[in-house]
This record gives structure tokens, C-alpha cells and sequence, in this order.
């Protein structure tokens, strides 16, 4: 047998056939986007498997069969104390060094909106400036706090890829006219640093998604709207990609240019090329 990669639930070859790849979806109480990342990782020809986060922390090892990791949107507990407060610090008890180890393999992992806060607050981003991730986990540098308008906010968006960043699911995708959308709805997305560790973010490429300018609407320093690691491999991000892996999930898809709708929309280019990255493989942008 030809195998690729095996034991991580990485594409293995067996006499011509390529068996998927298997995505581990991080589940917990009051999580609620999971099956939605679950149907973007299928999208993008990868096998999803949902796992209890209460489970992880009684076996750690079993991050270590997965090719691929998401930390799902929702409001995990409840958002209790803060979003996301919950579920990071039982990550940082129990999780983070399985975590840690899958990101040392090359495993990529995005985390949208709930899961962006929860990686932020679990010391998994911004991340070890020179990609050696410390034994225990980091307080943050960066946070996610209250929009600026104070309220929820349910809308879609523009966005804007910069051209240095490493993130492996955004880096060198095309990203103009209306496919440059994505929706987003959070109360607590408000990207908040410092001048300077925003200033070293950007020039190490670890912003990987920016508001357009006209559409910053939660107030977000430098118009962060999505983060890396220095390694590119773990994506954090308030908008919601899984919600638009096909045009008809686009509020005026009708509309859209037949050229783009015979394209991926954004939301899907971002899995695949992730995808590719997890097996050694190159995609189209």
C-alpha cells in the first residue's frame, strides 16, 4: 500500500484511490456554526468529525489523528464572563499542548468568529513570534472586544486579502468585486492592540484578512479582520467563510457576473487552498 502521511488522517493512496483526509470540529455547549464548518472541510473534499471538547481533555492524543483542526462559531458557554473565556482556559488546562504538537506537524486550523476569541484567549494567536510554540501557553497581546457600535451585528461584509501575508488559507486569493463578501455577525469582534505589536504583525504578514475601508464597521484597529500565526497555519477570523462555500448562500447571488458564479466563492477558496496545503499540493487562486 501507498500511504501519505498516515496516522494523522491525512489523504492516504491505496491502489489508486485517495482516501480523504479527516478534519477534527471542536465542539462544546453553546457552540452553533459546527455543522457549517463541517459542510466547507466536505466542500473541500475532506472528511469532518465533531469531538466533544470534554472529550479532548480526557484524551488529548486524540488531536493527533486529524489532518486538519476547526474551532467553530457560536457562543461557547453561553459567552459567560467574555466570548469565548470559557472554553480558551480549558484549552489552555488541558488542550493546548495537543494543539501546540499538531500546529509543530504542519496541521492547519482556523477559527472562525466564537473561535477566533477562544484561540486568541488560549494563547494560540497572534502565536511565538519566531514560530517556537513555548510549553505552556501565552497570555494575549491582542484581544477582541465589544463593536464599536455596542451592539450585535449581523451583515455582509467586504473584505481585502493583504499581498504579504503567509496565511496559507488566504494568501495570493483573489479577492475584488462582489465575491470579496463574507457574512459576519458578533457582538465582540473589535480587533484591539497595541501601535506596535500591530505594526510587527504586519510586517511579519500575520494579518491575513483586512475590512475594506468602507466596511469597518466594528471599529477594528488597522481594520484586522483576520489573524495568523507566524507559520500562517492557524487562521483566526470574525467573518464567517463556511457560510459562503457556494453562490447561492451570496445575498444578491443572482446578480453576481456568470464568470464569477463559474468560479469558488471566497468562502471555499479558502478551505481548498488550506487543503492543498495539508497534502503538499498547490492551488489554483
Amino acid at each position: 500500500m501507498d500511504t501519505q502521511r498516515t496516522g494523522r488522517g491525512v489523504a492516504q493512496r491505496r491502489e489508486g484511490m485517495v482516501i480523504p483526509m479527516k478534519a477534527l470540529i471542536i465542539t462544546a455547549p453553546g457552540i452553533n456554526c459546527d455543522l457549517e464548518l463541517a459542510q466547507a472541510f466536505e466542500a473541500a473534499g475532506v472528511t469532518p468529525e465533531p469531538v466533544l471538547l470534554s472529550a479532548l481533555a480526557r484524551d488529548p492524543s486524540i488531536v493527533d489523528r486529524f489532518g486538519m483542526i476547526g474551532l467553530p462559531g457560536g457562543f461557547s458557554f453561553g459567552d459567560d464572563i467574555a466570548a469565548g473565556r470559557i472554553m480558551a482556559a480549558l484549552i489552555r488546562e488541558r488542550v493546548y499542548p495537543a494543539l501546540r504538537s499538531a500546529i509543530e506537524r504542519r496541521v492547519p486550523m482556523i477559527c472562525p468568529c466564537n473561535g477566533f476569541q477562544i484561540a486568541v484567549q488560549a494563547g494560540l494567536l497572534p502565536g511565538p513570534v519566531d514560530g517556537s510554540w513555548p510549553a505552556e501557553p501565552t497570555l494575549a497581546t491582542v484581544a477582541l472586544s465589544n463593536n464599536a457600535s455596542a451592539r450585535f451585528e449581523d451583515r455582509w461584509t467586504r473584505m481585502e486579502i493583504p499581498s504579504q501575508t503567509v496565511c496559507v488559507w488566504t494568501q495570493g486569493l483573489a479577492c475584488e468585486g462582489e465575491d470579496s463578501m463574507l457574512p459576519c455577525a458578533h457582538g465582540e469582534g473589535r480587533f484591539v492592540t497595541t501601535p506596535t505589536v500591530l505594526a510587527a504583525l504586519e510586517s511579519r504578514g500575520q494579518v491575513a484578512m483586512r475590512y475594506a475601508a468602507s466596511d469597518n464597521f466594528n471599529g477594528s484597529m488597522g481594520a484586522v479582520a483576520g489573524l495568523c500565526d507566524a507559520s500562517g497555519l492557524v487562521f483566526g477570523l470574525m467573518p464567517h467563510p463556511e457560510r459562503y462555500t457556494r453562490f447561492t448562500q451570496h445575498p444578491w447571488w443572482t446578480r453576481l457576473p456568470v464568470a464569477t458564479r463559474r468560479t469558488a466563492p471566497l468562502g471555499l477558496r479558502m478551505f481548498q487552498a488550506a487543503v492543498a496545503c495539508a497534502r503538499g499540493e498547490s492551488v489554483a487562486r
